[in-house]
């Protein structure tokens, strides 16, 4: 059984449909194994929704300053009113090109958790040449997406996720599906990142997660 992470104390404001809907975002991807990694003091997170994320890596690090941006104006909305109570916390409803345009290498650490499998498969490479652009020099970036590894789990969760497009939880921006590991590495290395690290972090769930850690170069 996993044990409720202190960070979700920030969500206790919210309306109890966005609670439960935090939760099992805590609960059905591991998160936490995103934020362990992240480096550096200013960091971003790509496609933040309520925030989940960003309240792992700003709650107890008050040295470090989190930025959220998501193109969707009610997510922001209630990542400001829960982790954007957060001193050391901001969002914007703003997409990561905009952001790229405003402020290029402003950040020593840019995380995406699942947002690449929204994108059609030949805009991967130009999204993720984005986030480097966002990465001060030898930046890290710190990405989480499931893979197709042609097993139940992708199916079942392909199935959830067009669910949840289709209650207008999520925005697909033209595409909807995974790709194999070595496709979404070679996506990385595309962009202008050198991988560190691929991890298969689907143990414990239904859904076959992978993390992929790489550097600017």
């Amino acid at each position: 059984m996993r044990v409720l992470h202190p960070a979700l104390k920030v969500f206790d404001r919210l309306p109890v449909g966005e609670r439960l809907f935090v939760r099992a975002r805590l609960f059905s991807a591991p998160l936490d194994e995103l934020a362990r990694r992240v480096e550096g003091t200013r960091v971003l997170d790509v496609g933040c929704g309520h925030g989940v994320l960003c309240a792992l890596m700003a709650f107890g690090f008050p040295e470090r300053q989190v930025v959220g941006v998501d193109p969707d104006p009610r997510k922001i909305d209630w990542a400001r009113a829960s982790v954007g109570r957060l001193p050391n916390a901001r969002f914007e409803a703003v997409t990561h090109e905009a952001l790229a345009e405003r402020e290029p290498g402003a950040f020593d650490a840019v995380t995406v958790a699942d947002v690449l499998y929204l994108l059609p498969p030949e805009a991967w490479t130009g999204f993720l040449a984005t986030c480097r652009q966002l990465l001060a020099p030898k930046g890290l970036l710190v990405l989480k997406e499931a893979e197709d590894d042609g097993s139940w789990r992708a199916q079942k969760a392909l199935w959830q996720e067009r669910l949840m497009v289709g209650l207008g939880r999520t925005r697909a921006s033209g595409g909807l599906g995974f790709l194999p590991r070595a496709r979404t590495s070679e996506a990385l290395r595309g962009a202008g990142f050198s991988v560190e690290e691929v991890v298969p972090l689907g143990r414990g769930y239904s859904t076959p997660h992978v993390l992929f850690v790489a550097r600017s170069v």
